[in-house]
Order: structure tokens, then C-alpha cells, then sequence
């Protein structure tokens, strides 16, 4: 049976489902190549909009299955780089993802699940979810984990939850910028994803995309004369695009642009 389900529906929106809930989805070496495949695929698929990462069962994702760490045990350090690699490159797969990526945190999200959260462009969690950097209390450190994590909650909140591996809420979550949005239950997640989805779905789906490069391109550098000639060299290409001509004339038209359905 597949560890992870993947669906597209007639809006173009793929859920992306973790479905190991017996063991809290827990990651081995079959649903990270499954996420890498999924993520891949939808990063290239012209019937994707959106997609929707969750999990199913009581938890979101609590990080390494524990009998892929007992095996990994006894790997060498070659064998332990490569697994190490191949989940680095999974959650480059989410995080670098051309579609808008909304992670639906339905519950618990330990080590590696706080990377999935990470790398999501919108993060939905459920009051109950909670979640922990748990590695140091293995003697082990988030090290592949670590640069979508501090990206997302920043350095000063790192070297805290880094070193003391303290389970902290949704609240604190949202306060530090790994959560976006709070609901009350599970049974208010799904109408707060839905309307994230359509939120997203009524803009351009390459707008969106380049978009979303921008962030990424330029986010953590300094305002530079080669940084302001780049944006404005986009801009100008985006002005000049199909889809730009289209949405500025729905626009003066008064009319929804050719992407809306």
C-alpha cells in the first residue's frame, strides 16, 4: 500500500495526502521518494493550481519512522549522506515548487515535519497541532531540516527550539511565522484551506509562479543596482506576457480574466 495518496481534482488543485497514520506519518525512505515524485510532478503539470499538503489520521507528520532510524544506525557515513540527500532534495521539491503550496496541519509535526510546514507557502494549523525540533534529544541535530525551518521562524527563535527541543503550540507557531492561520478544530481546517484555494485560483496562474521566484531570488538579499535592474526586467517581461495583456484588458473591461472559471 502506497504511503502517500495524490489526487488532482476538476479545479487543479492536487492534495498531496501523508497516509501512514498508524505511525503518525512518519517518514521512510518510500514516502520521501513519494513526496519527491508527487512534487515534482506537480511542478511541472499544466492541470496543477494548487496543491494541498496534509496528513492523514491524528497527526500531521512526526518526522523519522523509528525503524528507518534503526536501520539508519547501522549505515556508514556514505549510505547516511545519501539518505540525508534524498531528503534534502524532497523538501527542496515542495519548497521550490512553482504552484502555491498550502500545508494543512491537521495535528502533531515533530523534526522532518517541521520542514514539510516550512516549506509551504501557506501554513493552516488546527489549534491542537503542536509541534517540536526533537532531534537533539536522539543526539542527533536538524541540520538538513534547518535552513527552510530558521527561513521560516528565523535565527533567534532557532537557537532557542534548536538546542532545548521544547514542544511549543500552534499559537507559538503562528507568533514566530511557521504558521500563517489558526482554526479552532479539525472540522474548521478544511473551509480555511478551501478558502485560501480559491483565493488563489481567481489570480494568474504564471503571475503566481513568478511571483513566488521573487520571494525566493530575492528575499534574503540587499537592495543592490543589480537586484533593482533585475525586478525591473521582470516587470517589464510580465507587462509584456500573454497573461498580462489579458489581465490588465479584463481589467479595463470590467470582465474576470481568461483564468477564472
Amino acid at each position: 500500500m502506497s504511503a502517500l495518496l495524490y489526487q488532482i481534482d476538476e479545479r487543479g488543485v492536487a492534495h498531496v495526502t501523508l497516509d501512514r497514520p498508524e505511525l503518525h506519518n512518519a517518514f521512510n525512505e518510500e514516502l520521501i521518494g513519494a513526496l519527491t515524485d508527487a512534487f515534482t510532478d506537480i511542478a511541472s503539470s499544466s492541470r496543477v493550481r494548487v496543491a494541498v499538503l496534509q496528513g492523514n489520521g491524528a497527526s500531521f507528520c512526526a518526522g523519522a519512522d523509528l525503524d528507518w532510524m534503526r536501520r539508519a544506525a547501522h549505515f556508514d557515513e556514505a549510505h547516511n549522506l545519501k539518505d540525508a540527500q534524498a531528503l534534502s532534495d524532497m523538501l527542496n521539491a515542495i519548497d521550490a515548487c512553482p504552484k502555491p503550496v498550502i500545508a494543512a496541519v491537521n495535528g502533531a509535526a515533530y523534526g522532518g515535519g517541521v520542514g514539510l510546514v516550512a516549506c509551504a507557502d501557506i501554513a493552516i494549523g488546527t489549534a491542537r497541532a503542536k509541534f517540536m525540533l526533537s532531534e537533539v534529544k536522539l543526539g542527533l541535530t536538524p541540520a538538513t531540516i534547518s535552513p527552510f525551518v530558521m527561513r521560516a521562524i528565523g535565527s533567534r527563535n532557532a537557537r532557542r527550539y534548536f538546542l532545548t527541543a521544547e514542544m511549543f503550540t500552534a499559537e507559538a507557531a503562528r507568533d514566530m511565522g511557521l504558521l500563517h492561520e489558526v482554526v479552532a478544530d479539525d472540522a474548521a481546517l478544511p473551509a480555511a484551506v478551501d478558502a485560501k484555494i480559491t483565493t488563489l485560483l481567481a489570480n494568474a496562474p504564471g503571475a503566481v509562479a513568478e511571483a513566488k521566484a521573487l520571494v525566493r531570488d530575492f528575499g534574503q538579499l540587499p537592495v543592490t543596482g543589480e537586484v533593482r535592474a533585475e525586478t525591473a526586467r521582470r516587470i517589464a517581461a510580465r507587462r509584456a506576457s500573454p497573461e498580462g495583456k489579458e489581465g490588465l484588458s479584463a481589467f479595463l473591461d470590467k470582465r474576470k480574466p481568461s483564468w477564472v472559471h
